[in-house]
């Protein structure tokens, strides 16, 4: 493995960030994932107007994308797998212990690991936390991630792969790392942004190309919907076969048609 760190390639034994790095001392960064297919990454000039509004609310600098793209760029041409994830991560850079920022500058690195296609459809959980739609972290893509971390692991032993979180109105929100749709009498519908979720690059897809609709929907949706499915930069859209103890068919047909779409508009044009 190839990575980039401040403004070089290096191999992966020799890229190292200081343990004084903010993004690990306080989780002070922001960090973007995006699909790669043999060297081409996936609507990249998205991810990188997101990684830019994710900084921006952190009041980090402004990232130099002309720099990301280059570095991107090496990364993909360095192993050109199959199918990878590339991740971009931006953080506070050198700073004391503590919350104080230093002055030195940003970190940024880029780093990409092979990956294989997901199953098709898949099963989630609902778990007790919400999601603070009044966060000042609201809808930032940060490295602030340890809430997911500990959701996951609770849909892992509970044989899922995501689990779903309502915000603290009781409406339903997103994944750990995805946005969800469902499909009730036959139309399409996702949470808003003002929900408190991830502005995904997917969802945004998706939307745009199926008309979904985004509408405050209950928690308690998930319990009557007739069709769910996950997106996200590496699900794309994937089917949901079972919600907690709850069994739907998957994929539906409007889950069905929206996979269908959007593989086909996203082979048409990398950087929709």
């Amino acid at each position: 493995m190839r990575i980039w760190l401040d403004g070089a390639l290096r191999d992966a034994e020799d890229a190292k960030v200081s343990v004084l790095d903010h993004g690990l001392t306080v989780g002070d960064g922001v960090f973007e994932t995006l699909k790669a297919h043999h060297g081409r990454a996936f609507a990249l000039t998205r991810h990188l107007d997101r990684l830019t509004r994710s900084a921006r609310g952190l009041g980090l600098p402004d990232p130099d994308l002309d720099e990301v793209r280059r570095a991107c760029a090496a990364v993909l041409e360095a192993d050109p797998v199959p199918l990878g994830r590339l991740r971009i991560t931006y953080t506070g850079g050198l700073s004391p212990l503590g919350s104080d920022r230093g002055d030195t500058g940003p970190t940024l690195v880029v780093a990409l690991g092979d990956t294989v296609r997901r199953p098709d459809s898949t099963a989630v959980i609902t778990v007790p936390w919400v999601r603070n739609e009044r966060s000042p972290l609201t809808g930032l893509k940060t490295t602030s991630y340890a809430e997911n971390v500990v959701a996951l692991a609770r849909a892992h032993r509970q044989d899922a792969s995501e689990a779903l979180f309502a915000n603290t109105v009781g409406q339903l929100c997103e994944g750990t790392g995805s946005n969800v749709f469902v499909v009730l009498d036959g139309e399409l519908h996702t949470p808003p942004v003002a929900s408190g979720c991830l502005a995904g690059i997917t969802r945004a897809l998706v939307v745009e190309w199926t008309g979904a609709r985004e509408t405050d929907l209950p928690f308690e949706v998930l319990e009557r919907a007739d069709e769910v499915f996950l997106t996200s930069s590496l699900r794309d859209v994937q089917a949901v076969h079972r919600v907690d103890g709850r069994t739907l068919g998957a994929p539906g047909p409007v889950t069905a048609k929206a996979m269908r779409v959007f593989d086909e508009r996203a082979a048409s044009d990398l950087d929709p």
